[in-house]
């Protein structure tokens, strides 16, 4: 089958691209030293995931349970999980799934070590826990290198836990004065830090100016979107993931109408205008969503389109649109090789 055949909207990766930057961002990080563990919350596919091991990947990254249970029932033997595990149901799951697959987590307050604690010794695991640092994030995570070392002392005392290091997200400027504060802390009670996991796409090209970093968990690289596009780590022609639709209706001569709206792009805007690049008319703006309809300001272009023609959109945040989608088409030179269903859709639990 042809793309042109494809009924819209659908999503199609790119093959080549998608090699391409599997390998590219691979080849960088082991030229620096630097362990890779892709964060999978982006495409959520155990056969992707696979081709990031294959190329030299440690492991991967799951952001709940869900999606880990879906990646070791596939065979995926590494998965790190940095997210409070909260609840008795869930850490129960913990439990299975460590039986499973090497499973580390995270934790930032004594409350969800107690828990981790409570499970794994009883079951008689050993589940290594590292603490999530905020360097800036305003998320979660202790707030200072104190509270980080304090937490790092709970966990390395806490029966069927070990300390398995330091987790935070974004890299910025305050991660390595974050991270060696910390250290010079445990260092005093001889606890050594093994492992720092940093992430983000948008700073995957400096991850090697950060000397405290041992390893780096990024997602959107394999795909890119328009925010990649915008934070300058990948260009047009590195994108691999473009969902095409089809324009439905031109109510007037500078409006048109997207076969999809909020249910194929969601309502994420980042810090970008419109809801995505549309290739064919770049100059096109696609100004707000529906749930089913994209409305397209076309006043900008030269061209027109006209009912019935296919556009190609980039959309401004890859990892929520793969959510939206039960299957992703795989292409290379406009023919289709193979559909991947999305495994991990919806597995938000």
């Amino acid at each position: 089958m042809r793309i042109d055949e494809l009924e819209t909207p659908v999503v199609v990766v790119d093959l080549d691209r998608l090699e391409a930057n599997i390998a590219r961002f691979q080849a960088y990080l082991d030229r620096h030293g630097i362990a890779n563990r892709p964060h999978i919350k982006t495409h959520k596919i155990p056969e992707i995931a696979r081709m990031q091991i294959d190329a030299g990947a440690v492991g991967i990254t799951c952001q709940k349970l869900g999606e880990a249970e879906v990646m070791a029932g596939a065979g995926i033997e590494d998965i790190f999980v940095p997210y409070n595990i909260v609840g008795g149901s869930k850490l129960e799951r913990l439990a299975t799934l460590t039986r499973w697959a090497r499973i580390s987590v995270t934790a930032d307050s004594e409350v969800v070590v107690r828990g981790l604690s409570s499970i794994m010794r009883r079951e008689a695991l050993t589940l290594p826990v590292l603490v999530e640092c905020d360097t800036s994030m305003g998320r979660c995570g202790v707030q200072s290198p104190r509270e980080a070392a304090e937490l790092a002392r709970v966990i390395a005392r806490s029966p069927g836990l070990r300390f398995g290091g330091l987790m935070t997200y974004p890299n910025n400027e305050h991660t390595d004065p974050f991270v060696r504060q910390t250290k010079a802390l445990l260092a005093s009670h001889g606890i050594p830090v093994e492992r720092v996991t940093g992430g983000g796409t948008a700073c995957m090209w400096r991850v090697h100016t950060h000397a405290e970093v041992t390893e780096h968990r990024a997602g959107e690289y394999v795909y890119g979107d328009r925010h990649a596009l915008r934070s300058g780590v990948m260009r047009l022609e590195d994108c691999a993931f473009k969902v095409i639709t089809t324009i439905v209706s031109r109510p007037t001569t500078d409006r048109g109408i997207l076969d999809g709206g909020s249910k194929a792009f969601s309502s994420d805007v980042r810090d970008l205008e419109g809801h995505g690049l549309i290739l064919e008319y770049p100059e096109a703006r696609v100004y707000t969503l529906s749930e089913e309809h994209g409305h397209v300001d076309f006043s900008g272009c030269p061209r027109k389109p006209e009912i019935g023609e296919r556009v190609t959109v980039i959309p401004n945040h890859c990892c929520v649109v793969t959510n939206l989608f039960n299957q992703i088409v795989g292409v290379r030179n406009d023919t289709v090789e193979v559909v991947w269903p999305v495994a991990c859709r919806g597995a938000v639990q």
